[in-house]
């Protein structure tokens, strides 16, 4: 059996690399740039709006020009733009001492004005930040002189620090960008505090970034950034090849720039190296317990796919073992993940038992479960512009055919897959955890989110409990509250099987070997270019 499915991996991966040809009018991207100081990286989508306090923007570029108060790391959260704070007893009020040294890159001073100015911009647009709770916990945001000011909450709220940590939308743009007193309605230009400063702007060509000269922190070494727009694939791997890019990292979609085959042969030829961080986030196959009218919102079926999976043979053969088998929503390196839970590995004899037990009966004709007159099918969505969630889709659907499931494959854009997880328009689809700066906090609070899980958890027995849970957690005040709280949480959607995971990710750059300083933050959507080298 095990045999079987590598045979069908391989022949899907032959369908993967098929050669088409690179267009590019850009100056060429030596591998060999010491003297140029320069990285070209390859992104599939436009940096889009810059504007920090709202979402269309490239959170990888964000990052290279915002910055926050405070910075998430491994260690824990660190000073950035605040060099120090203090919380009251009762967690309410947090008084942050401000950096003296820091100005926009537009010359506007960094400040306690500055900061009033764009956290009342933030709260001004409240609704769209619904899922950051911080937004619906902040009372106001105080001066208390030019270099500190004072956040004042409605109630103790443990997660403030990391909230405020994130890419967006707690970050810093220069006043003179406001439009209407504010950013809610856009902004006049993209003035942040960071390492560089946005210079040029061609939409779904390219994005240029020049090096803050005058940053706080130091001079980058990295004097010039190009974002350069390239479909994921082929394309990218040829350009690589010609060297017109000399950079690709996983991007804020967590999608294939270019599959493990490729860049294997980056490396082999010797102008190549490559870097992957830590697991970084949870891979998996999101179901809809709500939908009524589709076989997965029963626990039995959700729970036989979760057995029908073989992620062994999946992060063996897809990843070539680059991603590890996932058995639990959140990897045992994530705070308060490190939980008890039923173990579920592969195994298809168990699968067809539940469905057995839960009245689905194979149909002797095509080999599909009917229960009544209704057929054991649904449809699995995944990202088209991704290689490997294709191939993971395909494997997963010869799977399921085995115990009597019959899955249907559709591929969609990236915005349009976040659509239907939004209104509830699906079954299956692919997703991922939010990353080590976000879980479990953020990721656990979309279970109730609209925007987000909603549609995932809702329809499951315990729904009303888990979002009490949720609730609790976010404002208790001890450790050991707040260990049993995620404990609880996590064995609930667990045991529902809403959330199957697949593979644990990270975070894969290819880059030039004499490029050097190359690491990671916990937020798998942005790199610390600033910290890196040509030698």
């Amino acid at each position: 059996m095990r045999k079987s499915k590598r045979l069908i991996l391989v022949a899907l991966a032959c369908t993967v690399f098929l050669i088409v040809s690179a267009c590019s009018n850009n100056e060429k991207a030596s591998t060999d740039a010491t003297d140029k100081k320069e990285i070209t990286y390859a992104t599939s989508k436009d940096i889009n709006d810059m504007n920090p306090h709202l979402y269309p923007g490239s959170m990888s570029a964000q990052g290279m020009v915002y910055e926050s108060l405070v910075e998430n790391t491994e260690d824990g959260i660190k000073p950035l733009l605040a060099e120090s704070w203090k919380i009251s007893e009762d967690g309410k009020t947090y008084t942050f001492k401000l950096r003296k040294d820091v100005k926009f890159h537009d010359g506007e001073p960094f400040n306690a004005e500055a900061v009033k100015k764009n956290i009342d911009a933030v709260q001004q647009n409240a609704q769209i930040h619904s899922w950051i709770k911080l937004s619906t916990k902040i009372v106001s945001c105080d001066v208390i002189d030019e270099y500190t000011i004072k956040l004042v909450l409605s109630e103790s709220y443990y997660p403030t620090l990391d909230e405020l940590s994130m890419t967006r939308p707690y970050v810093f743009i220069s006043p003179n960008d406001f439009k209407n007193g504010g950013t809610k309605d856009g902004v006049k230009g993209y003035h942040g505090t960071g390492p560089y400063v946005l210079k040029g702007h061609k939409v779904d060509k390219y994005a240029t970034f020049e090096a803050n000269e005058s940053y706080w922190a130091g001079k980058p070494k990295i004097k010039k950034i190009t974002a350069k727009v390239l479909p994921e694939g082929d394309t990218t791997f040829l350009a690589l090849q010609k060297g017109e890019v000399n950079f690709v990292f996983t991007d804020d979609r967590g999608a294939d720039s270019i599959d493990v085959e490729a860049m294997q042969q980056l490396v082999d030829s010797g102008d190549y190296q490559l870097v992957r961080s830590k697991q970084m986030n949870t891979k998996m196959i999101v179901a809809n317990s709500s939908k009524s009218d589709s076989p997965v919102n029963e626990t039995a079926v959700r729970e036989a796919i979760w057995y029908a999976i073989d992620r062994k043979t999946i992060s063996e053969t897809i990843f070539e073992g680059t991603e590890l088998p996932a058995n639990t929503l959140f990897s045992k390196n994530v705070n308060y993940a490190d939980v008890s839970l039923k173990k579920r590995g592969y195994d298809i004899k168990k699968a067809k038992r539940i469905l057995d037990k839960a009245g689905w009966k194979v149909d002797g004709e095509n080999g599909v479960r009917t229960k009544g007159n209704r057929p054991l099918a649904m449809t699995l969505y995944y990202d088209s512009n991704s290689a490997s969630q294709k191939m993971q889709a395909e494997f997963i659907q010869n799977s399921l055919k085995e115990v009597g499931i019959e899955l249907k494959l559709t591929g969609e854009e990236s915005t349009s897959i976040a659509n239907r997880r939004a209104t509830g328009d699906y079954d299956l689809l692919f997703n991922q955890t939010w990353g080590l700066a976000y879980d479990p906090q953020s990721t656990i609070a979309s279970f109730n989110s609209a925007s987000s899980y909603l549609h995932t958890t809702k329809g499951i027995k315990e729904a009303d409990e888990l979002y009490k849970k949720i609730q609790q957690v976010m404002v208790s005040t001890t450790e050991e509250e707040r260990q049993k709280l995620y404990a609880d949480i996590l064995t609930i959607v667990h045991d529902e099987a809403v959330f199957i995971p697949i593979t644990n990710g990270n975070v894969t750059v290819v880059a030039p070997k004499n490029l050097k300083g190359i690491s990671f933050k916990q937020t798998q959507y942005e790199l610390p270019f600033e910290q890196m080298k040509f030698e």
